[in-house]
């Protein structure tokens, strides 16, 4: 298979070293608006298999062409770019994989694109990276196994080993995207119910070996399209893992407009946007520089099954990789996406249109495949008495 990777930014970088290594990959191409730094990392990997080529991604025309070269495309950019990726993959007529950010219906528009999808014989999955991604694939492998969910939880968080005060949390990914996720609403389900909650709220306790009582609370688009998906479940909901006190000192800067991205104040003269300085004044404080990172990851589902109570869960704690430099983020984000890449890319994914992760990945091939990457997702299960009818 022919690859074509959009983004050379950490997680495309990563994405492009995972796919070197499979045998089942021909070719990559590494595309970004910047070649010279990409080309720098891909010296590293010293491998044939890469070539570098840019890519203007606002430019459609530039973007058809890239993506032309591939048989499938991971799309590794900002999640703005999203729905328009996936429909000059439906004009091109190759698969498509993003990273999603499930904001301001972004996921929604591009699962409406599913018969067009279909109609090019192209599978497209959006969503794939952590939280939405591999929580929801694990999610929807639980589901497999039970006869009737009723309950689906589900935690995630990204934090340093060594956290630093004030907000003991470095940062892996876009402060844009970790301001959007704590300022949107977050969809969950609670008594059958379906509704939103404000995030930065709903705080409980959550323990991890080695890390102690952190906190969890409510993010949007942590949920995704689980919510249509399982759309009969008692309980639906997820939350974000920090440090303790994190949710409060992010909420103090909620209510205070320095995240909001219609605030805008006059300054030295000049209109300046809050949001765009609080995001660089912040930005330098949490710079990850050589710290090490980690991601821990908690699914429970449960349910009936057999007339008994039974509940799944999966857990995962996987750090930075210190021999080749990269985040425990990166790791479990780029693996996540390059994996289902492959599958689609090998036909170990076969359906065509555009499919919710949790609905067409299988569970167990994915997790065996991350395993092989050094990402470890332990299952275990537990059995209640059996159900009394009366």
């Amino acid at each position: 298979m022919k690859v074509v990777v959009l983004g050379a930014g950490l997680m495309g970088k990563e994405v492009a070293r995972d796919l070197v290594n499979s045998e089942d990959v021909e070719k990559v191409f590494l595309a970004d608006v910047s070649i010279e730094k990409a080309q720098e990392f891909v010296d590293t990997l010293g491998s044939n298999k890469v070539e570098v080529i840019q890519l203007d991604a606002d430019c459609d025309k530039d973007l058809r062409v890239v993506m032309a070269r591939g048989n499938i495309v991971v799309n590794a950019l900002f999640y703005a770019f999203n729905e328009r990726v996936a429909r000059a993959a439906i004009d091109v007529g190759v698969h498509a994989v993003d990273l999603g950010g499930h904001i301001g219906g972004v996921t929604e528009a591009i699962l409406q694109l599913n018969d067009e999808a279909a109609a090019k014989g192209i599978t497209i999955v959006p969503d794939l990276g952590v939280a939405p991604g591999m929580i929801n694939i694990l999610a929807g492998y639980g589901a497999t196994k039970i006869d009737k969910v009723d309950s689906i939880k589900l935690y995630v968080g990204g934090i340093p080993t060594a956290p630093k005060p004030p907000l003991h949390y470095t940062r892996v990914f876009s402060l844009d995207g970790v301001f959007d996720h704590y300022t949107e609403p977050s969809k969950m389900i609670q008594k059958g119910v379906l509704s939103e909650v404000q995030s930065l709220t709903g705080i409980e306790p959550i323990y991890f070996d080695e890390f102690g009582v952190l906190e969890a609370f409510y993010t949007s688009g942590g949920i995704s399209t689980l919510y249509k998906t399982f759309p009969n479940v008692k309980t639906l909901e997820y939350k974000t893992i920090r440090y303790k006190g994190h949710a409060e000192k992010f909420q103090l800067l909620a209510e205070l407009g320095f995240l909001d991205k219609t605030n805008v104040v006059e300054a030295g003269g000049r209109e300046v946007s809050v949001r765009e300085v609080t995001r660089e004044a912040i930005k330098k404080k949490l710079d990850i520089g050589e710290q090490v990172d980690a991601v821990l990851l908690r699914a429970i589902i449960s349910g009936e099954k057999s007339e008994e109570q039974i509940t799944y869960e999966y857990e995962m704690v996987v750090r930075k990789d210190l021999e080749n430099n990269v985040t425990a983020m990166a790791r479990a984000t780029a693996n996540t996406i390059s994996v289902v890449a492959q599958m689609i890319g090998k036909g170990t994914i076969t359906e065509r249109g555009v499919f919710a992760p949790e609905t067409v990945v299988p569970g167990s091939e994915f997790i065996q495949e991350m395993a092989k990457r050094g990402v470890d997702i332990k299952e275990t299960s537990h059995r209640s008495s059996m159900i009394v009818k009366w």
